[in-house]
């Protein structure tokens, strides 16, 4: 299976996951009862397949030799930045945390499925 396989196969796993996480997040936070460690544990999940999305991007470019438009380039960057940015406002945003990672995880689900359309 060449690496394009499996970066077009885990673009999916980015999206639904992430769509899982957000979700559930969203959820989470109207409704106490649903505040589980395994949701943080889907949320770790899904923003680490983030970052192996992007390392398989690059494995795409530069092991399979493949021309990638620029702009597909860009969402992987903007993706990768996001899951950082998310991440360093948790403490600022402590009682609004489940909503900073609710509409993360949702806005890292639609800059999955707009790099797909790319």
């Amino acid at each position: 299976m060449k690496f394009i396989e499996v970066h077009q196969l885990w673009a999916w796993v980015v999206v639904l996951s992430n769509a899982g996480a957000g979700g559930w997040a969203l959820a989470a936070h109207r409704y106490p009862q649903l505040r589980h460690k395994a949701m943080w544990w889907l949320t770790i999940a899904a923003q680490l397949s983030v970052a192996a999305q992007a390392v398989l991007g690059v494995l795409v470019m530069n092991v399979d030799g493949r021309e990638v438009d620029q702009l597909h380039v860009i969402y992987g960057f903007v993706s990768l930045a996001s899951v950082g940015v998310i991440y360093s406002y948790q403490a600022q945003l402590q009682q609004w945390r489940y909503l900073l990672y609710g509409w993360g995880g949702l806005f890292l689900m639609g800059l999955g499925l707009r790099a797909l359309v790319l």
